[in-house]
């Protein structure tokens, strides 16, 4: 990837196409392109991963110049951009700036993650952006992605991708605690963050609330979770291919044969 004010840039996310990272992600992109196409969700889809609408029909509308909303999933965004609403296929995919941190095992839920993934299928060098919150924080939560996402894009797109590998970039939260930038593996959470609350409802039946806590417990060092706990921006190089090749020798070693 290179820097080129005539790149076509695709921006989408899956907090919806009124999100507040996915506006600041569009004016990063303006540092680099005068060709910004935003398609993104009607409606938020966190944690629809990389889902296809296969039994619902797609429907799209248009919210201003370049700019459309699909009720769908973040994958069908990026199909429909590139296969029916854009005029050409995008020579850069932008996905997010996501309201919450996608690390370690969150990668597999993601949204926004799923987007980058689909544009690397679709032959796209593709980037997903992230930015921790909390609660109880009462300052401007993307401020450290505003004042370091342009430098970091512009960094990153000066660099040429592997065939099949795109990028998780995620923005630590603090401004005051922010120490640089580290590239770094995906990292695992030792603390389980899944949990379910149960309630009842006016009729006296159970439901449920799956819930996710943000936990970083005691990551590896070199990590995604590492980094952004210590305070720097990570980048971490994501591939497509997902073949454990350790695993294939020993296997193949032991289970190979004609019949």
């Amino acid at each position: 990837m290179t820097e080129n004010i005539s790149q076509c840039v695709l921006i989408t996310n899956d907090d919806g196409y009124d999100a507040d990272g996915l506006k600041l992600l569009v004016e990063m992109a303006h540092s680099i392109s005068d060709n910004v196409w935003v398609v993104a969700p009607e409606e938020e889809q966190s944690g629809k991963g990389h889902a296809l609408s296969l039994h619902d029909p797609l429907r799209y509308r248009q919210i201003g110049e370049k700019y459309f909303s699909v009720k769908g999933t973040p994958t069908d965004c990026v199909m429909m951009a590139t296969h029916m609403i854009m005029p050409e296929k995008p020579t850069l995919l932008l996905s997010g700036i996501n309201r919450g941190v996608n690390l370690a095992e969150d990668m597999t839920y993601s949204g926004t993650i799923s987007a980058a993934m689909e544009g690397t299928i679709c032959g796209i060098p593709s980037i997903a952006f992230s930015q921790e919150v909390a609660k109880d924080y009462t300052g401007d939560m993307l401020q450290v992605a505003k004042e370091h996402g342009t430098s970091v894009l512009k960094n990153i797109i000066s660099s040429p991708l592997g065939k099949g590998v795109f990028l998780n970039v995620n923005f630590p939260l603090y401004p005051d605690r922010l120490k640089g930038v580290r590239t770094t593996s995906q990292g695992f959470r030792d603390d389980a963050e899944l949990f379910i609350d149960e309630r009842e409802d006016l009729r006296g039946n159970n439901y449920y609330w799956l819930g996710f806590r943000r936990q970083y417990g005691a990551p590896a060092q070199g990590t995604d979770l590492a980094a952004v706990k210590d305070g720097y921006i990570s980048i971490t190089p994501l591939h497509l291919d997902l073949t454990h090749e350790k695993s294939l020798v020993s296997l193949s070693n032991k289970m190979d044969k004609d019949f």
